[in-house]
Parts: C-alpha cells; structure tokens; sequence
C-alpha cells in the first residue's frame, strides 16, 4: 500500500476518530450494497469455492471486481484527495473509475447522472423485474468466496528466520511499510494456498501462494523508541513477501 494506505509505525499524525459505526450516513449503506452486488456477480466466481452458475444469472455485468480491484481504485486517488473524503466516498471513487474503464458507463453519462440526482435527490431508483440478480447476490452474501486453492506448498517452514522484501511502492501491496528490510521468525504456516484475486504487480500477488504468521519483537522494528520489554508483533504475510534471512541481528 502506498503512504495513504498503512500509516502504522508513523508518528505526529494528529488525534485518531474511534468512529465505530459501521454506517454513518445512509447513503454509505447503498455504497456498500453496490459493491457486494458486483463481488456477487464477478466473473472471479467461476473459480470460487462454493461453485456459482453465473451463466444462469441475467445480468450484464461480465467482469471481474473484488476486494483487490476496491482497494486498487481507492488508492489510485490523490493522496490529498483521499485523505479528505470520507471512507466510502473512497469506494465510491474506486467503483465509478472502475465502470468507466469497463465501459459500463461513459464519463458523461456519469456526469449526466450526478447531475440530476443533486436536482431530483428523492426520486425513486428504476425498477426491474426479478433476474436472479438478487438470488445470487444474498447466496454470496451467505456463502462467499474462499480463498483457498488447493494444499499449502511452503518455501519456509516453521522457526525460520526471514527477511522481508522491499517492493516497489507505487503498486498495490499488501504488506506494511514499517515491516520491509526488518527480519522475523516464522511462527505458523496456513493450511492451504491463498489467491489475493488479481494481479497487484511488482510484488508478485496474484497467483495462490503460502500465507505465514511471521513474529517481530519491537526492538528490531522500532529500535530505542520501542517501548521497555514490549509484546512481539505478528504479521501475516503473503510467501512473495519473504526471502531467506541473510543477517540474524533481528531476529530473537
């Protein structure tokens, strides 16, 4: 993740909002709706598990979106810009770039129609008969997509010491900033292989791979200003993120 992304390990970023609401306006609740409705009809169902028949579902929506592709389009914005709109107008952002680039949309049908919601703000959504659409949604709200495939094939086993890698930052990654360069131990290894979804670039997700709980002590991650016999940190990281260690000196 870019420097917007994971701020963990940061210092003098001012006071934190404990908002616990999942919602805090009504209208994120249609966001979130949106986006579950195109994970529920993503063509990266095909290899889920459970199985999907997408083919007996009408409806026009024919590619891939996941968690990945969310987070991708989130993160694509400004970094001024996404620290000044509010959680899912990140996701709103990331949702509508992602219809204009499939050509679901174009940009000045979008504009066209934010326009005249502003002008007719209570007038009701169009109606469609029933499709299947909402059958195969609510199924994915209750089963889901694992992402699990197949046994677990690890590089590393457990009591290893590792090093983890320095990707390049201006793709999407999954690993904390205040983690690259340091080295851990392995404490345990998941059972299968793990897909992230979609191809995240220079850091080699994409493809199922092993997934690790790697421990840190916090003198390693944070040296003098770690706080006095602090609690080990765990990490879980995606195998692409761990090379063999080449220097001991983290490492408890």
């Amino acid at each position: 993740m870019k420097l917007q992304h994971t701020l963990g390990g940061l210092e003098g970023l001012g006071p934190v909002n404990f908002e616990k609401r999942v919602f805090v306006e009504d209208w994120e609740k249609r966001i979130f709706g949106i986006h579950t409705a195109l994970m529920g009809l993503s063509d990266s169902l095909r290899q889920a598990v459970p199985g999907y028949e997408l083919d007996a579902v009408e409806t026009s929506f024919h590619t891939t979106w996941t968690w990945a592709d969310l987070r991708k389009g989130a993160e694509a914005m400004n970094p001024f810009d996404y620290f000044k709109f509010r959680y899912y107008e990140k996701w709103l952002g990331g949702i509508s770039a992602y219809c204009v680039a499939q050509g679901y949309i174009s940009e000045g049908e979008l504009d066209a129609l934010t326009e005249q919601c502003r002008t007719a703000a209570e007038a009701q959504l169009p109606q469609r008969e029933s499709d299947g659409v909402d059958e195969q949604v609510i199924r994915y709200l209750r089963e889901g997509d694992s992402p699990r495939r197949g046994p677990a094939t690890p590089r590393f086993a457990v009591g290893d010491t590792v090093q983890i890698a320095n990707p390049p930052s201006g793709d999407h990654t999954r690993l904390p900033g205040y983690l690259r360069g340091h080295t851990g131990v392995v404490e345990s290894i998941s059972e299968g292989n793990y897909t992230y979804f979609c191809s995240t670039g220079g850091d080699g997700l994409g493809e199922p791979v092993p997934v690790y709980i790697v421990r840190f002590e916090g003198a390693g991650l944070w040296g003098a200003t770690a706080e006095k016999n602090p609690s080990p940190l765990y990490a879980e990281l995606y195998e692409p993120y761990l090379t063999a260690a080449t220097n001991q000196e983290e490492a408890p």
